[in-house]
């Protein structure tokens, strides 16, 4: 099958129309329209789960799956317009359907041995609505390592077009152009992602926008573990301080943003988490794992106890060595403390000295390091 993508962007275009925003004006140069795909100049599809425009001819199939919009050609390609909210669960078994039934989402599709009847040739996901999909899609085995995505969606709730190819990369994704064709299946291998080993280390300031971009690398990802080494947040709402309010509020909202299927693991003991890791990791963050071996040393106490440095500095070197050992793909959020005022504290003096380190130590061992700074992020050599 012959695809085109006749518009990419989401529902009003990009730029918007009459919208003066600073990602409509860095769009002016390659407008986009919305979203309209073209099968073999036979059929036109616009929206997951609505089915062609018209019908579809003779040859063709079309089914709404809880996945997205399904299309197979008489050559056996099989192209998915994604669903947003598509499950990261894989089909139910189901017997093997009469011959004589020419319906329903279970009927196995017309394939190569060994493939899976769910798994799709070309899938179209609009990023814009739900990046996530893509790891949704991969957990669920529609899109396999030969599946080409192509990230669509693209408008002004991403500050530049060159941030959504970023993006688009990230996932192992390619970001067509309005009017690009594409076969289906693929005539080339797809774009390639990070695979473990491998690691990335993002560092920033205070609400830099550090821990979104971790996750953004990882929501095209079909096994994330979430390590979370911070305090547990307290009670509710109405439980302790004020302090431990706004913990717990923080704490959901990075919760809320993650995708339902990732696995948190909570654990002061980074490095025995990081020597278990497999799939994709998003460790969260060395500050608060030093925050938390520096109580477990003593270093909070002013005096601190003998030889408390020494500890910290065995335990910072376990975390490293596991850092350097560890097979998946991580990606660690760490805060960048040297900046800012000067602690007022000597144990407040020591945990920036000890992040600069520990940072320095990570970094070397990693094959990206970004800095996150207002929002935006950038790359360090």
């Amino acid at each position: 099958m012959r695809i085109r993508l006749s518009g990419t962007s989401g529902p009003e275009g990009w730029p918007a129309p009459h919208c003066r925003c600073a990602s409509c004006n860095r769009a002016a140069e390659n407008r986009r329209v919305p979203l309209r795909v073209t099968v073999d100049d036979a059929l036109t599809l616009r929206e997951p789960g609505a089915g062609p425009v018209s019908a579809p001819p003779s040859g063709y199939t079309v089914e709404v799956t809880p996945y997205g919009t399904r299309v197979e050609g008489p050559g056996g390609g099989r192209l998915l317009l994604a669903s947003p909210d598509a499950p990261a669960d894989g089909p139910a078994p189901s017997p093997r359907p009469d011959p004589q039934d020419a319906g329903g989402w279970t009927a196995e599709a017309a394939s190569a041995p060994g493939t899976p009847a769910h798994q799709v040739d070309v899938a179209i996901v609009d990023v814009g609505a739900s990046p996530a999909a893509i790891g949704a899609l991969r957990r669920a085995g529609v899109a396999a390592t030969t599946t080409a995505v192509l990230a669509v969606g693209g408008d002004h709730r991403v500050h530049s077009p060159a941030e959504f190819d970023r993006r688009a990369r990230l996932w192992g994704a390619s970001a067509p152009f309005d009017g690009q064709e594409q076969w289906c299946p693929p005539s080339a291998w797809p774009p390639e992602r990070a695979h473990g080993p491998h690691r990335v280390l993002v560092t920033g300031g205070a609400r830099s926008g550090k821990s979104a971009e971790a996750e953004t690398r990882l929501l095209g990802e079909p096994e994330v573990t979430y390590l979370a080494t911070g305090p547990r947040p307290g009670g509710g709402e109405d439980d302790g301080d004020e302090g431990d309010r706004a913990w717990a509020r923080r704490v959901a909202l990075h919760r809320a943003r993650r995708p339902s299927w990732w696995k948190t693991v909570e654990s002061p003991d980074a490095a025995a988490a990081l020597r278990e890791a497999r799939g994709a990791v998003l460790f969260d963050c060395v500050g608060t794992w030093l925050a938390g071996a520096m109580e477990s040393c003593g270093l909070w106490q002013e005096p601190p106890p003998s030889g408390a440095e020494d500890e910290l500095a065995a335990r910072v070197d376990e975390l490293v060595e596991a850092w350097r050992r560890c097979p998946a793909y991580l990606v660690a959020v760490t805060n960048e403390v040297g900046s800012g005022v000067v602690p007022a504290t000597a144990s407040g003096g020591l945990f920036r000295d000890w992040l600069g380190r520990v940072n320095q130590l990570l970094a070397a061992e990693s094959e990206e390091v970004v800095l996150a700074a207002a929002g935006r992020v950038v790359e360090l050599r």
